[in-house]
């Protein structure tokens, strides 16, 4: 029997479940048969268009109004596609790196109830497979599909996504969808094509040296087999792994002979394991009462540097291979038994900076009793070795890839607008960053033919322990470029300084950050007369041996938080060495002032890692950006 051949096929994003935007004309585009007409029929009204010489071909439909469910249809001779289950409503792509990419599962210890009572048909999200491509832009994504959200799917939505989606759905009633792009670790230059990397040259020598024959595969077999090699000669080495019985099985009687220290900590703080290279292993006898025995939990290990493997009783209960990932082990049931329980953690410190991260929980949840395990452990090294692990390299990172495999196929897809949080993976080289950011936007709007896109981004938050003194900031300086990327018109910026966490790159509070990302929405996308900014800096003027500085967005008043002086102030003379400075509200400005500094020349806020007390707001309640006086930013 011979196979019929099918030539009518759709791009990925088009498909059942899918949400297209309102109010706008919107395309509709696959391949068929090279030169055959292709017909969609949607909403009672039809298109008719021709498939080219190569088969692609592209229909294009009035704008719609918000509703659904609907279903389309797309013939091309005997050939039909039927789409069900459409929405009409607003789409927003969601890009940038982790922060962003981060799912709900991620925060379900301080959102349970969100993902419990998820369930809206209105709210979906389409997650575009990471996919890179050095030599061209692709026609399409490599898969996903449209879900919609309910406690089972919301998990994998990104949880700003999430959040933002919500807010405007309680807002507007109208169906939301994200097109979630987001890889994490990536620099702004991955999403950027080679035409908006014409000026650097250096960005443009890399991406072309990936598209050599045999070059990407060529480095990841030679890194994958040297990190093999790291792991096998440290599993031979390591004791913990070659006595019998091994360190972690409940037979084993010598842990009474290994030293202990108080978890969390950082292995510095403790002599044995300062600079350590190699597997320690970890153990903490527990006590259970019958009334809890054999019953499922969860083991809330915080974070842990580097990789980890968790034991209950003997058995694997979880393992995490890098740092970030808070570490949530699920305990199945009939594992706890009454009585003594014991739990091993074996850590590989990769490189030397081994750490159980405090402020993290470290505890074992069972049927709503919390058994803390924080405090004594015994420890014991099992294997040290000399070299770090060899590094890995993240070709997603490198120019134009991610740009090619997973924006370019869906410029076509109408939106609403764009909701942007990266920069973390800039901070090594701030200075470009603002240039480069801005021709990633004009270079989208371009692409999507949607010249006043909006584009709402995400400032960086506050992280690593704060500083005593005022002093130098990557983090800062990123801040700081992302504050002048406001001269781009259509552009909103949400200030987070507030939200992170400062043992944790990824910050659990993700609500507050798709809200106020919605506040920029609603502002610049929907035309709300709204307070959607915290206070930007303007100008700066001395009088008096006093700087008085001005700023935008101080609708309602400026306000110091907490009823409290305002913090967070540096000032500089003409020796250039910055001072703390006392700072008092004046009107809608701030005087910011040092009695041994009387001729000031530099005044900067909240300019460090983790500002942790800056206290200017507005009285919506919106903090204000950090900022130096040394530029000053057109918005």
């Amino acid at each position: 029997m011979t196979e019929t051949k099918s030539f009518l096929t759709l791009p990925r994003l088009i498909s059942d479940g899918m949400v297209i935007q309102r109010e706008r004309p919107v395309k509709i585009w696959g391949w068929a048969e090279p030169n055959s007409s292709v017909c969609v029929k949607f909403l009672g009204s039809e298109c008719t268009t021709e498939a080219g010489a190569e088969g692609s071909w592209e229909a294009e439909l009035p704008p719609l109004g918000a509703g659904g469910p609907f279903e389309m249809e797309i013939r091309s001779g005997d050939e039909a596609v039927v789409i069900r289950d459409i929405l009409v409503g607003d789409v927003w792509l969601t890009g940038g790196q982790s922060n962003m990419e981060l799912p709900m599962y991620r925060v379900d210890t301080m959102f349970p109830d969100e993902i419990a009572n998820s369930t809206n048909p209105s709210i979906r999200e389409f997650r575009v497979p990471q996919h890179y491509d050095f030599k061209e832009p692709q026609s399409d994504i490599q898969g996903g599909v449209w879900a919609s959200a309910s406690p089972e799917t919301v998990p994998h939505f990104s949880a700003v996504g999430y959040f933002f989606a919500k807010a405007l759905y309680q807002e507007y009633g109208v169906p939301i969808g994200l097109v979630s792009t987001a890889i994490g670790g990536t620099p702004v230059q991955a999403w950027m094509s080679r035409e908006a990397l014409a000026p650097f040259s250096t960005y443009l020598e890399a991406a072309e040296q990936c598209t050599v024959d045999g070059y990407i595969e060529s480095v990841q077999q030679k890194e994958q087999q040297a990190q093999d090699e790291w792991y096998s000669a440290l599993n031979e080495a390591d004791k913990g792994l070659q006595s019998s019985p091994r360190w972690y099985s409940q037979a084993y009687l010598g842990v009474e002979s290994w030293r202990t220290l108080s978890i969390p900590c950082s292995w510095s703080e403790i002599e044995e394991l300062s600079g350590l290279i190699g597997a320690v292993w970890f153990r903490r006898t527990f006590y259970i009462p019958t009334s809890l025995a054999g019953k499922p939990a969860r083991l809330l290990l915080g974070t842990i540097v580097d990789s980890d493997t968790a034991y209950l009783n003997g058995q694997v209960v979880g393992t995490t291979g890098y740092q970030y990932p808070p570490r949530k082990y699920q305990v199945p049931a009939g594992l706890l038994k009454e009585g003594e329980n014991v739990l091993a953690v074996r850590v590989i410190s990769h490189n030397g900076s081994g750490a159980f991260v405090k402020e993290k929980p470290y505890q074992l949840e069972v049927d709503g009793t919390i058994i803390d395990l924080s405090g004594e452990w015994h420890y014991k090294v099992g294997a040290a070795v000399d070299t770090p692990l060899p590094p890995m390299t993240f070709f997603q990172y490198k120019p134009v890839g991610l740009f090619n495999g997973m924006i370019a196929p869906i410029v076509k897809y109408a939106l609403k607008g764009v909701i942007w949080y990266q920069g973390e993976s800039n901070t090594g080289f701030p200075d470009d960053y603002c240039e480069l950011f801005s021709r990633m936007i004009s270079d989208w709007r371009a692409r999507w033919n949607q010249p006043e896109l909006p584009f709402l981004y995400v400032q960086l938050a506050n992280w690593l322990p704060a500083d005593r003194e005022p002093g130098e900031s990557n983090w800062a300086e990123l801040r700081h470029q992302q504050l002048l990327a406001l001269k781009n018109p259509h552009t909103a910026m949400a200030v987070i300084i507030d939200v992170g966490e400062w043992n944790d790159l990824h910050p659990l509070n993700k609500r507050a950050v798709g809200e106020r990302l919605a506040l920029g929405a609603r502002a610049l996308a929907y035309g709300e007369d709204i307070t959607y900014s915290g206070p930007i800096y303007r100008s700066a003027e001395v009088r008096d041996g006093k700087v008085f500085i001005s700023f935008d967005h101080v609708d309602g008043g400026l306000m110091a938080r907490g009823g409290i002086p305002l913090r967070h102030f540096a000032i500089a003379g003409s020796d250039g060495k910055f001072r703390w400075a006392q700072a008092e509200i004046v009107g809608d400005q701030v005087a910011v002032w040092h009695d041994e500094v009387p001729d000031p020349s530099v005044v900067r806020y909240a300019w460090a890692d983790n500002p942790e007390g800056a206290n200017l707001y507005n009285k919506a309640g919106l903090p204000a950006s950090p900022f130096t006086t040394e530029k000053t930013p057109s918005t």
